[in-house]
C-alpha cells in the first residue's frame, strides 16, 4: 500500500512538473506571437491600442510641418546673405561684371589698375551712406564710435630682381604694414599717406582691406517674424603671391546674426513667435514620448530573447541562431530613437533661434532635415507588415552584404582613377583641379552625365596629356559603365529574384518560426567541443543539418511536410532492413 502511495505521489509530482513546463512553454509562445504581431493584430488579440503607431503618425505630421516652417524662414536668411554678398561685390570691386572668374571675383594686370581698384574700395567705403539702397551702415564699437577701414600690405622684407639677367635677391621673411582710415576723413587719405601707397610690386605678396558693416533683415517682418540684425566682416584681398603679372581680387564675407537690441514692432509678429515656441515645445514632448515607447519595446525584446534563449538551452541544449536573435533586435526602433533625439536637438535649437538667443540656422537645418528623413524612412516598417509592400525592405536586406563587399572592391579602382586624374589632368582641366572635384566628375561620368563637355574642355596644348586623357576617360567609362555598374545592378536583381521566389515558395523556416508553429523537430545538441557547438549552432538555423549520434552521423531533415515525409521514408527503409 505504501508503495502504491509513493508511486501516486511521484506520478503527481511528475505530472505537475510537466504541466508547469507546458504552461511555461505556452506562455512563452503566446508572448512571442504577440511581440511579432502587427499593431492591428495586437488590437484584435488583446484590445491593445497601437500607441506607438499613433505617436509615429502624429510625429510625422508635426515634424514635417516644423521643417516646412523653418525651411521658409531659413530661405529668407540665406537669400539675404547671398544678395548682400552680391551687393558688396558690386559696391566695392571696380569693374565687377556680376559673375566671378573661377574662384576669384576680378583680376587686374597693370599697376595703375591695382591703384585704381584699391582707391575705389576706399572711396566707396567713405560714400556708403549715399550709395547703398539697402539697410547697410558702418559698424560701431562699444562706445558708439565708427569702426575704421584697415589696409594691410604684406611683402618680402628685402628683395631685388633682374629677370633679363636671371638674377634675384629675396629675403623670404614676410612683413606686414597696416594703417586705418576713418570714414569721415576720406578726403585726406591719399594726401597724408602717399608714401604708404607707393608699392614695390616685386616684393608685394598681397593687400588686405578689412572693414565692418551692419544691416537689418526686414523682410522677415512680412512673415510675422522678428527681424535679425547682421554684422558683415568684409575682407578684400589683392593676391599677388604668384608674381605672374595677374593680381586676383577676392571678397570674403563673414556674416554673424544677432538679436536686435532696441526694436519695436506693432502687429502680430511677437504673438506669432509665441505660437511657434509652443508648437516646438509640443514637438519635443511628442518626440520624447516616442523615444520612451521605443526604448521600452527594445527592453521588452531583450528580455523576451533571454527567455527564449534560456528555454532552448534548457530543453534542446543549443543556442539560438544569429538570424533568430536579429529578429528580436529591431533596428527600426533604433532608427526611431535616433530620429527622435535629432528632432529634439533641432527643436531646441529652433526655439533658441526663434528667441534670438542663437543664430545657428545651418546646424539646426541639418538636425531637423536628418530627423525628418529618418522619420519618413521609418514609415516603411509599418508597410513591411504587408507582403506586397515588403519587397523593397527584404531585397535591400538580402543584397546589402554583397553590395557592400562589391563596393569595397570597386572603390579601390575608383580611388586609383581619382588620384591619377588629379595628378595628370588637374593642371589642364577645371573638373580635375581637386580630389573632391575629380571624384564628383567621375561619378557624373559613371551616371552618363556631361560626357562630351568633359572631353571637349580639356586643353589640347600638351599632346601627351591630351592622348593620356583620352585613354583615361575611355577606359574609365568602359570599365565602370559596362562592367562595374552592370554587375552592381545584377547583384540587386539576383537578390530581388531570390526574394520573389521565397515569397512564392516560402522562406526556409528558422527555429523561432518552428517554435511558433508548435513543431517539435528541433535537433538536440550533444556534448561536443565549443568549436563544434559554434559551427553546429550556425548551421542548424535554416538549413538541413547533420547530427552526430555516437560514432555515426544522422541526417536531420528540418521541419514541414517534406521533412516529415523524408524521415518517414528513412524509418521505412530501416524497418525493411
Amino acid at each position: 500500500m505504501e508503495l502504491l502511495v509513493r508511486y501516486l505521489e511521484r506520478s503527481n509530482s511528475i505530472s505537475t512538473a510537466l504541466t508547469q513546463d507546458v504552461i511555461k512553454e505556452d506562455n512563452l509562445r503566446d508572448d512571442l506571437r504577440y511581440y511579432f504581431m502587427s499593431p492591428c493584430e495586437k488590437y484584435r488579440a488583446r484590445r491593445h491600442l497601437p500607441w506607438k503607431l499613433a505617436v509615429q503618425i502624429l510625429k510625422i505630421v508635426m515634424i514635417t510641418t516644423q521643417l516646412i516652417l523653418f525651411g521658409l524662414s531659413n530661405q529668407l536668411v540665406v537669400a539675404y546673405k547671398e544678395e548682400n554678398m552680391m551687393v558688396l561685390k558690386n559696391l566695392f570691386l571696380k569693374d565687377y561684371s556680376g559673375v566671378d572668374e573661377d574662384d576669384y571675383s576680378v583680376a587686374v594686370y597693370t599697376q595703375q589698375s591695382v591703384y585704381d581698384s584699391l582707391f575705389y574700395v576706399m572711396d566707396q567705403y567713405s560714400q556708403l551712406g549715399r550709395l547703398s539702397v539697402g539697410s547697410l551702415s558702418y559698424g560701431e564699437d562699444g562706445d558708439g564710435n565708427l569702426l575704421p577701414l584697415i589696409v594691410c600690405k604684406e611683402y618680402y622684407r628685402r628683395g631685388s630682381e633682374d629677370p633679363s639677367g636671371e638674377a634675384h635677391d629675396i629675403d623670404a621673411q614676410l612683413e606686414t604694414d597696416c594703417m586705418s582710415h576713418d570714414p569721415k576723413t576720406a578726403s585726406q587719405w591719399k594726401t597724408q599717406n602717399s608714401s604708404y601707397f607707393d608699392l614695390d610690386f616685386y616684393r608685394l605678396v598681397d593687400i588686405k582691406v578689412t572693414f565692418h558693416l551692419k544691416g537689418i533683415n526686414l523682410q522677415t517682418v512680412r512673415y510675422r517674424e522678428l527681424p535679425d540684425c547682421y554684422s558683415f566682416y568684409i575682407t578684400i584681398i589683392f593676391d599677388n603671391q604668384c608674381h605672374s603679372g595677374k593680381v586676383k581680387l577676392f571678397l570674403d564675407i563673414d556674416v554673424q546674426s544677432s538679436a536686435c537690441q532696441n526694436w519695436k514692432i506693432s502687429g502680430t509678429a511677437e504673438k506669432n513667435t509665441h505660437y511657434l515656441l509652443l508648437f516646438d515645445g509640443f514637438v519635443i514632448i511628442v518626440c520624447l514620448t516616442s523615444a520612451v515607447l521605443c526604448t521600452r519595446s527594445i527592453v521588452l525584446a531583450v528580455r523576451l530573447l533571454q527567455r527564449f534563449s534560456r528555454f532552448f538551452r534548457e530543453n534542446y541544449n543549443r543556442k539560438v541562431c544569429e538570424d533568430d536573435q536579429n529578429e528580436f533586435l529591431n533596428g527600426w526602433y533604433v532608427l526611431v530613437i535616433v530620429s527622435d533625439l535629432l528632432a529634439i536637438i533641432g527643436s531646441i535649437l529652433k526655439v533658441e533661434i526663434q528667441a534670438k538667443s542663437l543664430t545657428s540656422y545651418d546646424v539646426c537645418s541639418i538636425f531637423l532635415g536628418t530627423s525628418t528623413l529618418m522619420v519618413w524612412v521609418g514609415v516603411i516598417r509599418y508597410l513591411g507588415y504587408f507582403q506586397k509592400y515588403n519587397v523593397l525592405i527584404l531585397t535591400m536586406k538580402a543584397a546589402f552584404p554583397k553590395v557592400l563587399r562589391f563596393c569595397c572592391c570597386a572603390g579601390m579602382i575608383y580611388l586609383g582613377y581619382t588620384f591619377c586624374g588629379w595628378i595628370v589632368l588637374g593642371p589642364y582641366h577645371e573638373k580635375f583641379e581637386g580630389l573632391s572635384r575629380v571624384a564628383e566628375c567621375l561619378f557624373s561620368l559613371l551616371n552618363g552625365d556631361d560626357m562630351f563637355t568633359t572631353f571637349a574642355q580639356l586643353k589640347d596644348k600638351n599632346t601627351l596629356v591630351w592622348l593620356f586623357s583620352r585613354a583615361y576617360l575611355y577606359s574609365f567609362i568602359s570599365l565602370f559603365i559596362y562592367m562595374v555598374l552592370s554587375l552592381f545592378i545584377a547583384l540587386i536583381t539576383d537578390a530581388y529574384e531570390t526574394i520573389k521566389r521565397f515569397q512564392k515558395d516560402g522562406f526556409p523556416p528558422t527555429d523561432l518560426q518552428k517554435f511558433l508553429r508548435e513543431q517539435k523537430d528541433f535537433p538536440v545538441a550533444e556534448e561536443a567541443s565549443q568549436t563544434d557547438m559554434r559551427i553546429r549552432s550556425s548551421l542548424l538555423c535554416c538549413c538541413p543539418n547533420r547530427r552526430q549520434t555516437g560514432g555515426s552521423s544522422t541526417l536531420w531533415f528540418g521541419s514541414g511536410s517534406r521533412g516529415r515525409t523524408a524521415m518517414e521514408l528513412v524509418n521505412k527503409i530501416s524497418v525493411l532492413r
